[in-house]
């Protein structure tokens, strides 16, 4: 049995990897007030469908979509933005405590021709603010995304591209003149495209098909049609960028590719990785709680792909590196057991193999890549000491329950995991009256 075609087994460095893309953004969402939300990996169809738009990709070539026994349309999550936008109206919380700042980690599903950093089963992280209608919040929200892609280290390369879609006289006006644009050039199209140019040119803009975009690098961009209010609000947005001090570049032909962005449309892209350019990506959305029966809710976000983040990282997270404890005979094993126990309640990774003689166990401990070992044998037992052996440089010595710790921070265990497990062992070395 293979893992099905588009998916794949997440273990060991590749696990590693991909779970140290999602803690760092966890951390950072912290940082800015978000509180992370967990959704449903599939909902009802039109939850997707209707806000994503029919002419987008996504709907019209890439859910996965099914229905169940009891004949309801239901769809794997090809987005995390609908489905928390569903769950703010579900929830009722619509109505008080907005602005809502909410960060999202899971997978996605999207029939799609695998390729490098492309699978069928993917997984996001993501952030939304609900309810603010201030370029503040876009100006935000995207310095999250640029923290987080600097405290994972891959900012080199990396570059902040963006664009204003304008507000909805802004778009009309704007697709009049695209309409008449790429109606003088229809034959050119690709098929999608000119299925595109009666219900949504704009989409066209966001054409991989390499004919398309030729016509696109002539068409006409949203500058000369934005209102003064859509304008000031994109100047603005970039004024708070330049104080939170992210970088960017503007890029007219951003119009990211689902249909419900208005205003700010953005993307972090790279060269690192190929035809998979985009890391992060997102903007402004006006109408998309609306949708789910909510009431109008301007709201901004951005969505990044974690295979792609973890690709770029330049090393990869050091696996757990426990301390082995290891009884010389099967009459050890108590005492053995007791301090495995003991260490892991204080913070302190711990293994203890559960067959074979001291080489077998020894044998195993190098293959945990412990950094220190605990040998206890029947002396050791009667006098109340242990043998630390650095498994670095093979040394070794034998110390008492008070030196056991300073010996096992010589050996490299992190000082961090000793403070908590000290801590631990001084907590326990009185009982409740007092007494040692």
């Amino acid at each position: 049995m293979q893992p099905v075609r588009g998916t794949r087994d997440l273990i060991g460095e590749t696990f590693r990897r991909h779970q140290h893309v999602i803690d760092t953004a966890r951390h950072v969402s912290n940082l800015y007030g978000m509180e992370e939300w967990a959704t449903p990996i599939f909902e009802s169809t039109s939850v997707f469908s209707r806000s994503l738009g029919e002419t987008s990709d996504v709907v019209s070539k890439e859910m996965y979509t099914f229905e169940d026994r009891g004949g309801d349309s239901l769809t794997l999550r090809p987005e995390g933005t609908a489905g928390v936008c569903r769950a703010l109206v579900s929830n009722g919380l619509t109505q008080g405590g907005l602005p809502r700042k909410v960060f999202y980690a899971g997978p996605m599903f999207r029939y799609e021709r695998p390729q490098k950093g492309r699978f069928r089963q993917f997984h996001q992280i993501g952030a939304e603010i609900l309810g603010a209608a201030e370029p503040l919040a876009d100006a935000e929200v995207i310095a999250m995304g640029w923290q987080i892609i600097q405290q994972l280290g891959i900012d080199d390369g990396v570059v902040l591209e963006i664009n204003t879609l304008g507000d909805t006289p802004s778009r009309d006006a704007y697709r009049t003149a695209l309409v008449s644009y790429f109606q003088s050039h229809a034959a050119q199209l690709s098929a999608d495209s000119q299925a595109r140019l009666e219900k949504n040119p704009m989409r066209i803009l966001d054409s991989k098909d390499e004919g398309d975009k030729k016509l696109v690098a002539a068409a006409p961009t949203i500058d000369e049609h934005l209102t003064p209010e859509a304008r000031t609000f994109f100047e603005k947005v970039l004024g708070y960028l330049d104080q939170f001090g992210v970088p960017y570049r503007r890029n007219p032909r951003i119009v990211r590719g689902l249909d419900y962005y208005s205003h700010t449309a953005f993307e972090f892209v790279t060269d690192r990785l190929g035809a998979q350019g985009t890391v992060m990506g997102g903007g402004r959305y006006e109408g998309l709680v609306q949708e789910m029966g909510g009431p109008s809710t301007p709201s901004v976000g951005w969505a990044a792909g974690v295979e792609r983040l973890a690709e770029l990282l330049a090393e990869s997270p050091e696996a757990t590196r426990p301390v082995a404890v290891i009884p010389v005979a099967e009459a050890q094993e108590a005492a053995a057991l007791a301090l495995t126990q003991m260490l892991r309640q204080g913070g302190i990774p711990a293994e203890i193999a559960y067959k074979g003689n001291l080489k077998k166990r020894m044998e195993r401990a190098n293959k945990t890549g412990a950094r220190a070992a605990i040998i206890i044998g029947e002396s050791e037992v009667a006098e109340g000491v242990y043998v630390v052996r650095n498994l670095r440089d093979g040394s070794q010595e034998r110390v008492d329950a008070p030196a056991l710790l300073p010996a096992l921070a010589a050996a490299g265990v992190e000082d961090a995991m000793l403070e908590q497990m000290m801590e631990s062992i001084e907590a326990g070395f009185e009982d409740d009256d007092g007494t040692a």
